[in-house]
């Protein structure tokens, strides 16, 4: 019988219909895979060099990232070069141990990077750090 245990077509419903919760679920899962999907896309791209050796920080760095546009952003926000004097200025009256972490495009022009890490050192900042992929043991081409 399609609606449980009837006894002459009286009595309770016994069994459970699960499709619905099936259905539900499955349509809850369509949308976190599509807005999972949106979110990772509103990441800035930058394609990091690559390097064998790399280590971990203890305390957390200031995000600088340099786009292959000459974009700076930090933790993720633009910013101006007077933005990021005020930012690592402040973070080093807090800590001074302030680490910065520079993630630059592998096109970004090499004097920008060394513009930045001059720029946080003159304020204070004793470590730095270059992000860099680990994935690929390649050397850059020579061109």
């Amino acid at each position: 019988m399609a609606g449980g245990a009837r006894r002459g077509g009286r009595g309770m419903i016994t069994d459970i219909n699960v499709t619905p919760l099936v259905d539900i679920m499955l349509v809850l899962l369509i949308i976190f895979m599509l807005t999972a999907n949106l979110i990772a896309k509103q990441a800035i791209e930058v394609d990091l060099p690559k390097a064998a050796q790399g280590g971990s920080l203890e305390n957390k760095p200031i995000g600088v990232t340099l786009t292959k546009t000459g974009e700076m952003f930090i933790e993720g926000q633009p910013r101006t070069p007077d933005e990021l004097r005020a930012l690592v200025k402040a973070a080093v009256a807090k800590n001074p141990k302030t680490v910065v972490m520079i993630a630059a495009d592998k096109q970004t022009a090499h004097g920008r990077v060394v513009w930045v890490i001059d720029t946080v050192k003159g304020l204070g900042v004793a470590s730095f750090a270059i992000q860099i992929d680990p994935a690929s043991l390649q050397p850059p081409p020579v061109k």
